[in-house]
């Protein structure tokens, strides 16, 4: 197996489709608004990036969401959601991603007098002009959002109405988050009819911290074209020892029939205990299982990660290739919440050659 270098992978061109918002800031970023707006953070500036990925690494998914309490806190005006939002774009672009979805709830920006539309105008706003200064700084990226409703809120239907409202504005689908046990999609089941109805795409968080049952119902009720995470779904499958083929159950065959794409963020899953390893995470035999795998970062700020960082650790980990990371990319592209052509002109005019180049260029 041959390790990549950390330049060669930067260079590669990236999709990244499930990057929360809230969970990218820049740790000087939090700082400076925090300041601001008066909120009180739990460390100095210069240990706040250590107090993240500390309660990140804690192995439990409830204090890993505490964090959020203090970014939610500092984006509750338009000109911060703006800043917020332009800086990721930026950010991305710098790691190589050429493509990104950034999902994120409105419902959660609202105590300082926002409206929701007005949330979401502020952020398509500050992605806008983080694309416009990409471009200038040479590098080309499209972004846009996809607007999240909270599980165990009662919002699901306002968010989606804002989301049938301003697709094509920015705004490419709806995903549903937060505690998977006892929130069910289920729970407002016309939701999802409504979505449908109006060709909005949904992904759902499912298959994280909550088992095959969570995958099955995001799919069947919620009619999500994407699973958040959804690794869990390898508890529907049995593995054979070394080369013995592997028993997939209903939901697993589901998935991999209908190549249902998988957004897997192995760097998060490590930490909330969804997986033990980057070595020993799921995503490596779902690949080779031929599941419909790609690949995320998730929380950038709390899991002090990248898209180049995830690819390192799965080439020195797990031993994926290049090619395999090629395979992870072309996925997430022909998954993206973008029409066919657009689809086809990132895997084959982006993508494949991005690859090609850099293939070319080691030999």
């Amino acid at each position: 197996m041959t390790h990549l270098g950390v330049d060669t992978i930067q260079a590669l061109p990236k999709v990244l489709l499930h990057d929360h918002l809230d969970g990218g800031l820049r740790p000087g970023t939090v700082s400076e608004l925090a300041d601001a707006v008066g909120h009180e953070l739990p460390a100095a500036p210069a240990g706040l990036a250590d107090w993240f990925a500390r309660a990140a690494d804690s192995h439990s998914l409830v204090r890993y969401l505490e964090t959020f309490a203090h970014t939610v806190a500092v984006m509750q005006t338009a000109e911060a959601l703006e800043r917020v939002a332009r800086e990721a774009v930026l950010d991305l672009a710098a790691d190589g991603v050429v493509h990104a979805e950034l999902r994120w709830a409105p419902e959660q920006h609202l105590e300082r007098g926002l409206t929701m539309t007005q949330a979401v105008e502020a952020v398509q706003t500050g992605i806008d002009d983080g694309v416009a200064r990409a471009a200038a700084d040479g590098r080309t990226i499209r972004a846009g959002q996809i607007l999240t409703a909270m599980r165990q809120a009662d919002r699901w239907t306002e968010v989606a109405d804002l989301a049938i409202a301003l697709a094509g504005d920015g705004v490419l689908g709806f995903d549903l988050a937060g505690p998977e046990d006892g929130f069910p999609p289920g729970r407002h089941d016309g939701v999802w009819r409504h979505l449908a109805a109006h060709q909005v795409p949904v992904t759902i968080h499912a298959g994280e911290a909550a088992g095959v049952d969570s995958v099955a119902e995001a799919l069947h009720t919620g009619q999500a074209l994407r699973l958040g995470h959804g690794v869990r779904i390898a508890d529907d499958i049995t593995f054979g020892p070394g080369d013995a083929p592997a028993e997939l159950g209903p939901v697993a065959h589901w998935v991999r029939d209908q190549q249902i794409p998988l957004e897997v963020c192995p760097v998060s899953n490590t930490q909330t205990g969804a997986a033990e390893s980057v070595a020993a995470h799921p995503i490596t035999r779902l690949k080779e299982l031929d599941f419909a795998v790609t690949l995320n970062t998730d929380n950038r700020l709390m899991s002090r990660t990248s898209m180049t960082r995830e690819m390192m650790l799965l080439n020195t980990e797990a031993g994926w290739t290049l090619e395999d990371l090629l395979d992870v990319t072309v996925a997430a592209a022909w998954s993206a919440f973008v029409h066919h052509d657009e689809r086809r002109t990132l895997v084959e005019q982006v993508i494949v050659p991005g690859f090609q180049k850099i293939e070319r260029a080691q030999l």
